[in-house]
């Protein structure tokens, strides 16, 4: 096996050809080989006479959709029911990339399928697409060809990465919707500013009154919009960039933004949840495919998507691979539940801990559930009254001068 893995595998290209066929018919099309050696023999193959074979060029845009998490957990799927049918695993991996509608996951499982038919380890393979299988991924598979129970890891991978998906599509809807209220209110209000109160402006030069404060400072900003409008939108712009470039480049200011967001109303609450069911979902997953604890506390620590969450299970790691108790490091941490911390006592106890955490992501990827439901029902009528009262303070603030000198007539 290490002398396969010495050679480098050629990938699969795509080339379009020319030619004439048995029936002397000219025909043309497209082709997938590594050399154009390989296509001419192939075309030979097919009673093709081939007069021209070259490399289809790249799009300067890509040559098809990308590939979302999602498609991986399809995939998960898919290649856990085929083993679990006793379809070989290169077969497995064929029918899976000739049905995938996303070309790009098509291009990436026919590489992979050339690898493993070459004598390369799934797990390695999978390795040298980390953007698509991360290290927990390949550390369970792996797993998975030594136990000889790959079938079995990958229904185990499909599960772990259905409930994550599931889990990260709650969390977005969640954040939705006080992005949107922020979002609609600034563009009314924008527009309101720009467009509309420069008309009342207008009226309000021929008064000959002195307008009252809230008029006032309405029409201050107005005219600050109107002539510094594109000052305003390239500065949330900039603002949005320079923090998200800190949030993925500055571990420090990272670790203080999760620690702030996991803090705030309702939102905060949701994000807490959503920690404590990934982190025990990912914790029963590996502990249950064979993984050390010590490696599965690892592999929970990288997947919590929280520096604060990640921070306390890299603590618990440390505890236990010195001997301590998973529970006791855990209330050490403050970061975890009381009744999350009981159950993991009892798994320990008990020498049920994976299953035991399994019952604990349920009912915690629930409790998201719910909750977002809530927030939900919560923000519809919210947004009604925010923007009622955007709306409605620009209306009064420039009818109020109508309304007091009608008061005087």
């Amino acid at each position: 096996m290490a002398q396969v893995q010495q050679f480098k595998i050629k990938e699969l290209e795509a080339f379009t050809y020319k030619g004439v066929n048995r029936r002397g018919k000219k025909v043309d099309g497209e082709i997938k080989g590594t050399s154009i050696a390989e296509v001419k023999a192939l075309l030979r193959q097919q009673g093709i006479t081939p007069s021209g074979v070259k490399k289809k060029p790249k799009s300067l845009f890509g040559d098809g959709k990308r590939i979302t998490p999602l498609d991986i957990a399809i995939f998960t799927r898919q290649i856990a029911t085929m083993l679990g049918a006793g379809v070989p695993l290169v077969q497995s991996i064929d029918l899976i990339a000739n049905g995938a509608d996303n070309k790009s996951l098509r291009t990436l499982m026919q590489k992979i399928s050339v690898k493993v038919q070459a004598g390369l380890p799934l797990s390695e393979t999978l390795r040298e697409h980390p953007k698509y299988f991360d290290d927990l991924y390949c550390d369970l598979v792996k797993s998975g060809e030594a136990s000889g129970a790959l079938d079995a890891i990958f229904d185990r991978l499909a599960m772990y990465k259905e409930k994550a998906e599931a889990l990260k599509s709650k969390i977005k809807k969640a954040m939705f919707y006080p992005i949107a209220v922020l979002v609609i209110a600034g563009i009314v209000t924008s527009i309101l500013l720009i467009f509309v109160v420069p008309q009342f402006a207008e009226i309000f030069a021929g008064f000959g009154a002195q307008l009252p404060a809230f008029t006032l400072f309405v029409l201050g900003i107005s005219e600050m919009m109107q002539a510094y409008w594109w000052v305003v939108l390239a500065g949330l712009i900039a603002t949005f960039f320079m923090v998200k470039k800190a949030y993925s480049g500055n571990l420090m200011f990272r670790t203080w933004a999760d620690g702030r967001i996991i803090k705030l109303p309702v939102i905060g609450n949701i994000l807490n949840k959503a920690a404590v069911a990934r982190y025990a979902r990912t914790l029963s997953t590996t502990f249950a495919a064979g993984v050390p604890l010590i490696e599965a506390l690892e592999s929970a620590a990288g997947a919590s998507g929280n520096e604060v969450y990640k921070n306390a299970i890299l603590f618990i790691r440390e505890e236990v691979s010195s001997g301590n108790q998973m529970h006791i490091a855990m209330k050490q941490t403050k970061q975890f539940p009381e009744m999350v911390v009981q159950m993991v006592a009892i798994g320990e106890e008990s020498g049920s801990l994976d299953s035991m955490l399994a019952k604990v992501a349920n009912i915690y990827e629930q409790e998201v559930d719910d909750a977002v439901d809530g927030l939900t029902a919560l923000l519809e009528p919210m947004i009604m009254a925010v923007l009622g009262v955007v709306i409605g303070g620009l209306i009064i603030a420039m009818y109020l001068p109508i309304f007091q000198m009608g008061s005087i007539i």
